[in-house]
């Protein structure tokens, strides 16, 4: 763990969350104990009010087995993860939960339930996936995006990429989150596809095609955190060193990164699937506990502040 508990970046975060209302969030098949424990810490918390949708006696003898105490938590029953994903999805159409978080079956089976043309939760944006990492040895939360969905983005998907960031960027308290667009090098190259991307979402962003947030690239990732390597190489940006977002070029790159910053810099990290109708929130088994919490934490801020924006 990176920091003691209470005194990270994360911490801050969720002191934001006191003052709001527990948001009511549809848990899909939390049928293993760490799933389970997650969802009620997080209740515990303050912060979400789950409706388990799975098979109602695994989850009963998955929390007496587990000594996890169910309290009055509602139990929607569904008879396999398949049913559980639909079932939980139809609970956020329904008006019944504003958030969906996943519990312990496959990612795949979870996914194919939001982007189901037929009572999904897809809207006009191309759906994209963040880490809200704390990373001990950089000054504030980083958010490293796609490193689990796009494999490849266009352009044009990384223009809702990028949005969806600074979107939840902004719900986290940032008024101009600062993008860094990531490739191997800093200059644009014709022979580098992601530089020539770089290139056009600057200006893009200039053109107001991008908006609330300050875009530069393409940077190489010493450039983009430090200010020192910039400076040597003679960039001139209001980004470099104080990233707020990591865009990278493509899935494989994100994924590696965000994985060196957890294993080899002992960052935490918090998943999240932006663009949906809500906020999704994904953890995995290997997540510590300090993990689920900033990522309901990070779900509860987003979904407020969708609430104020539709109540404008």
């Amino acid at each position: 763990m990176s920091q003691a508990l209470g005194t990270g970046k994360y911490e801050r975060l969720l002191d934001r969350c006191k003052a709001l209302a527990a948001i009511p969030t549809a848990v899909a098949h939390p049928c293993e104990k760490s799933a389970l424990e997650g969802a009620v810490n997080a209740a515990q918390a303050g912060l979400i009010t789950p409706l388990l949708v799975g098979p109602e006696k695994e989850i009963v003898a998955t929390a007496r087995s587990g000594g996890i105490d169910l309290g009055q938590l509602e139990i929607v029953d569904a008879p396999n993860s398949v049913d559980a994903a639909k079932q939980a999805v139809a609970l956020v159409r329904e008006g019944r939960a504003e958030v969906l978080m996943k519990g312990s079956l496959h990612t795949d089976e979870l996914m194919s339930a939001v982007v189901s043309r037929d009572g999904g939760l897809r809207t006009g944006r191309r759906i994209s996936h963040v880490f809200i990492m704390d990373v001990p040895t950089y000054h504030k939360v980083l958010i490293v995006t796609d490193a689990a969905i796009n494999i490849a983005p266009t352009l044009e998907d990384k223009v809702d990429i990028v949005q969806n960031a600074i979107d939840l960027a902004i719900s986290l308290g940032l008024e101009k989150p600062k993008v860094a667009i990531l490739c191997a090098v800093e200059t644009v190259n014709s022979k580098m596809q992601a530089t020539l991307d770089a290139a056009a979402l600057c200006k893009m962003a200039e053109r107001g095609q991008i908006k609330h947030g300050i875009l530069d690239g393409p940077l190489a990732f010493d450039n983009a955190i430090s200010k020192e390597a910039a400076q040597t190489k003679g960039i001139k940006s209001a980004v470099a060193g104080d990233p707020d977002i990591l865009l990278a070029p493509d899935l494989e790159a994100g994924n590696i990164l965000a994985k060196q910053l957890s294993f080899l810099a002992n960052a935490d990290s918090a998943g999240m699937v932006l663009g949906a109708r809500v906020p999704v929130i994904l953890t995995s088994r290997a997540d510590s506990v300090r993990s689920r919490i900033a990522s309901c934490g990070v779900a509860k801020l987003v979904a407020h502040a969708r609430r104020a924006k539709l109540h404008l």
